[in-house]
């Protein structure tokens, strides 16, 4: 009884060990989702601190209207931010506490290869299946998503989702030339010959032509369009990008007992996203989402 206490409570010491999918028994599961819980609530202090609006997003907004807390199975969190907030966050990231996490992505990092952040915590590990031979530093993580605008014309929407593709996977090329098998391999190898250098270096192109004030859609440029991630029945003009007001009108949830902020229309949200969020899953895909090949924590 006392190991189960100190597996909930010490979260500043390494006291789980997995290798290869292993599974956790539910008390480690429950110390994860806590390890990802105190990422959150450092963001939420930095970004209050200095004014910066941030959403708990897509799972983690769904726990919180549904469950107050982490969705029983899952096993990251996400968060989004609009561009300029995103950018001030990064010019912010000092303030974190360091003997917590650090922010990562391809500027602080650059063997870090994805278009979106994380925050990572210290003296963990988190290393994904088929990535072992990528250098970035790794650790127990939440996501933060930037969100840039898309173009109001549903032609240049639709090009931008064809170019912002080819970019993901350029990127994701360093991972299949080793991870993929047959001809995908091959393909991997050949077009993983283009540097990461040059995709972040074209992000940034696009990322600036974000307007905090435009009444563009918005999405995660480098992430598939969350339009078309679970849902097919959008139609075309709103698959590619959200409404920009769900990252700029926000209201408090709670969410493992704390204060978080999110979209104050959830159900809209939820709604894009998850169709008939209130409804669980069938049991059989209740299930933890995210590989690995070692995670201590």
């Amino acid at each position: 009884m006392k190991d189960n206490e100190a597996l909930l409570e010490n979260l500043d010491k390494v006291m789980v060990v997995k290798r290869n999918n292993e599974q956790l028994s539910p008390n480690e599961f429950r110390r994860l989702q806590l390890v990802e819980l105190s990422l959150i609530k450092e963001l939420d202090r930095v970004c209050r601190k200095n004014g910066i609006r941030y959403s708990i997003f897509c799972g983690t907004l769904l726990g919180a209207v549904r469950h107050k807390g982490y969705i029983p199975w899952d096993d990251d969190a996400d968060i989004a931010m609009l561009r300029k907030d995103y950018e001030k966050f990064k010019k912010v990231r000092n303030q974190l506490n360091p003997r917590i996490c650090f922010f990562q992505d391809h500027d602080t990092d650059p063997e870090y290869l994805w278009g979106y952040g994380k925050l990572r915590r210290v003296g963990t590990c988190h290393l994904r299946e088929g990535q072992t031979h990528i250098k970035c530093q790794n650790g127990v993580y939440i996501d933060i998503f930037p969100l840039d605008d898309v173009p109001k014309s549903v032609i240049g929407q639709v090009l931008q989702d064809i170019t912002c593709f080819c970019m993901r996977k350029i990127l994701w090329s360093k991972v299949g030339r080793v991870s993929d098998k047959g001809l995908m391999k091959l393909w991997y190898r050949l077009i993983s010959i283009i540097p990461a250098d040059s995709v972040h270096k074209a992000l940034k192109r696009f990322s600036g032509l974000s307007r905090y004030n435009s009444n563009n859609r918005v999405r995660c440029l480098l992430f598939p369009a969350f339009g078309t991630l679970y849902l097919k029945t959008h139609p075309l003009r709103e698959r590619y990008g959200m409404p920009k007001r769900w990252f700029k009108e926000l209201s408090e949830y709670e969410f493992e007992g704390c204060k978080f902020l999110g979209t104050r229309d959830y159900d809209g949200i939820l709604k894009y996203i998850y169709e008939d969020y209130m409804t669980p899953p069938p049991e059989e895909k209740r299930v933890a989402k995210v590989s690995f090949h070692r995670m201590e924590f």
